[in-house]
């Protein structure tokens, strides 16, 4: 196992990005495809399809918070283990291993406890209609009660990642998505559950990959173990997974906001179709991002293992490359989705009137596709470093600063249609913020590196001066 960690330093950097990205991309891929699935399932359930996907849309900003405690546990947790190793303090990853499950236990039911019992507070204000708001409660009331599996297997999946085994990482996903695929028309269909059917063979297919990953840190094949004694809570680690996880925590809070207020804008000037659109336009968008997504967190444990080890070229040159696999990835779904728009949309429901809303809410809302791949991967890598501030306010400017405020004038002024045109005006903006920060970012890479390289040639010439006399 210590070879295996080793590998990380050594390993050429194409070869090891390919080796944890590929598995990672596979295994988000099928994960994609079952949300679809879900979705695809209910909008063509009879009679109530359409209005029954419109329900399930509206919840998404509960579902995205959810996902933020998974990323504020998981990615702190998976990061400090990275860097942890990559300085060869296997006994500190082991303790940020147990902290980051025990804090996914707890606020997994914590957060399921106030979702349940205050929903009357909030259901009716997501952008629900007296006809959509049945099938969003149902939804929810069980969905949330999976809250503490979803958050234990993403925080021990992404220490996979971390621990140098993105197979095992890959196997989780696809444990996960192959139950859900499976139950999804038993559920559904051969039952007669229907939203309920759904939410389900979700909370099953998270039981299942959380007790899979939990497995793998007490088996032989992991390097670093998940020891009772370090569940218990420390202070310190807690405060560093925190600091670690708060960038991309504050990023689905205002992913969050952002759903919210598009639900809201598109319920306001569109009604149930509109929000329908919106749900499937999300479903497909997510699909087209997964690849990327997968060589984000196969690029994730690289970065912060050279960066904790001081290996600053290794750094630069895992950035750059995982940049232009993203690129090129975002530049061809942005041409599928100009010019096939509507094979997207059809698989998710047969009504005229939805099939076409979605078809050119989703041109629209892509138009700015081909930078996506920069953006995600910039994010990574300041979070990989350990430098959540920068994490943050990235996060913030394209969520808080730019796109609820265009949301709010463009609906205004264009209506629907404004609502669309929000996101891909917000993305430029955004582009151009992370850009710079990036840029700036990489010649302090550059100067860490030269400091280290003239440190190494002072030693060595110290050295020889010392041997020749």
């Amino acid at each position: 196992m210590k070879e295996k960690h080793k590998e990380m330093g050594e390993q050429p950097i194409g070869q090891l990005l390919l080796k944890f990205s590929l598995p990672a991309m596979i295994g988000m891929f099928v994960n994609a495809l079952y949300n679809i699935v879900d979705r695809i399932y209910i909008g063509n359930i009879p009679e109530i399809g359409p209005v029954a996907i419109a329900g399930v849309g509206v919840v998404f900003p509960i579902m995205i918070i959810s996902l933020g405690f998974c990323l504020l546990i998981g990615l702190g947790g998976a990061t400090n283990i990275s860097i942890s190793l990559g300085r060869k303090r296997k006994d500190l990853a082991e303790k940020f291993l147990g902290n980051a499950t025990s804090l996914s236990i707890i606020f997994g039911i914590v957060l399921s406890f106030i979702i349940i019992f205050t929903m009357d507070l909030y259901i009716g204000k997501l952008g629900t209609s007296p006809v959509t708001e049945p099938f969003a409660r149902d939804y929810l009331t069980i969905v949330a009660l999976g809250f503490p599996f979803l958050m234990v297997g993403y925080a021990t999946n992404a220490a996979v990642r971390s621990d140098g085994n993105p197979k095992i990482s890959m196997i989780t996903l696809l444990l996960g998505a192959i139950t859900n695929i499976i139950l999804d028309p038993i559920f559904i269909f051969g039952l007669n559950l229907g939203v309920k059917g759904a939410a389900l063979a979700t909370i099953i297919s998270q039981i299942v990959s959380a007790i899979w990953t939990v497995g793998y840190f007490t088996s032989k094949f992991s390097g670093i173990k998940l020891h009772l004694k370090n569940l218990l809570l420390e202070w310190e680690k807690v405060k560093e997974i925190f600091i670690i996880g708060a960038g991309p925590f504050v990023l689905q809070l205002g992913s969050s906001a952002v759903n919210f207020i598009l639900n809201s804008s598109l319920m306001k000037y569109g009604g149930d179709t509109a929000v329908g659109a919106m749900t499937i336009v999300n479903a497909v968008n997510t699909f087209i991002l997964m690849p990327i997504f997968g060589i984000n967190q196969g690029v994730q444990p690289i970065l912060g293992f050279n960066y904790g080890a001081r290996f600053f070229h290794r750094v630069r040159q895992a950035f750059i490359l995982a940049v232009k696999g993203a690129v090129t990835i975002s530049t061809i779904g942005f041409l599928a989705i100009q010019f096939l728009s509507k094979y997207f949309i059809v698989i998710f429901t047969s009504n005229p009137e939805l099939l076409d809303a979605a078809s050119k809410g989703l041109k629209v809302f892509t138009l700015m596709f081909p930078f996506i791949g920069f953006q995600i991967i910039a994010a990574v890598y300041f979070q990989a470093i350990g430098k959540p501030k920068t994490t943050m306010f990235l996060s913030l400017s394209r969520q808080v600063l730019f796109l609820i405020p265009i949301v709010l004038i463009f609906s205004r002024i264009w209506g629907v249609r404004g609502v669309w045109m929000a996101v891909p005006s917000a993305d430029i903006l955004s582009v151009i913020v992370t850009f710079i920060m990036t840029k700036k970012e990489m010649k302090n890479l550059k100067l860490l590196e030269n400091e280290k390289d003239l440190r190494k040639n002072v030693n060595e010439n110290q050295s020889t001066r010392e041997s020749t006399n």
